[in-house]
């Protein structure tokens, strides 16, 4: 088996986050945990995945703080996956990349579900970013730069990279 390498030591906030999220399977764990789903049961049935990489990436998301394990809600001998404020944190992230797939995909057509607002029934609105004045933002209008030392912890710079 052919260990990866990690980026959780990375300077770049991007590769920080795809160590702990970055994976196909992690991705579709979290969405599935964010639509109810808990036990290791109903995310092998739902997501059609091998029981060892299913306990690989339970793992891990355990490890990196996405889920916590819980006595099973009805009393039996079971436990759950429960997302935490970190874990229910990367809820825009899979908004954004399912608008993302919704715009660019060969075949919009193929993909079966809308993400509506479940008050309304109304579809959700495009994410978008903007400025602390409200401005819209596009990747033209950013930039990287250092982080105040102060902010920075042990490190004296920071490499502005991705």
């Amino acid at each position: 088996m052919v260990k990866r390498t990690s980026f959780e030591h990375d300077d770049c906030p991007i590769a920080r986050s795809l160590d702990a999220i970055g994976d196909w399977w992690s991705m579709l764990i979290i969405r599935e945990a964010l639509f109810g789903v808990s036990r290791f049961g109903e995310f092998q049935k739902r997501l059609g995945l091998a029981k060892n990489i299913l306990t690989v990436r339970l793992r891990a998301l355990t490890d990196q703080g996405i889920l916590k394990t819980a006595p099973a809600s009805d009393g039996s001998a079971y436990q759950e996956y429960l997302l935490t404020r970190k874990g229910r944190g990367v809820f825009p992230i899979l908004v954004a990349l399912r608008q993302w797939s919704e715009e660019f995909d060969e075949r919009p057509e193929e993909i079966s579900t809308i993400l509506v607002d479940k008050e309304n029934g109304q579809p959700v609105r495009k994410l978008e970013l903007y400025s602390q004045d409200g401005r819209p933002l596009g990747a033209g209008d950013t930039a990287l730069k250092s982080r105040p030392a102060e902010k920075q912890g042990k490190r004296a710079t920071a490499s502005p990279s991705s």
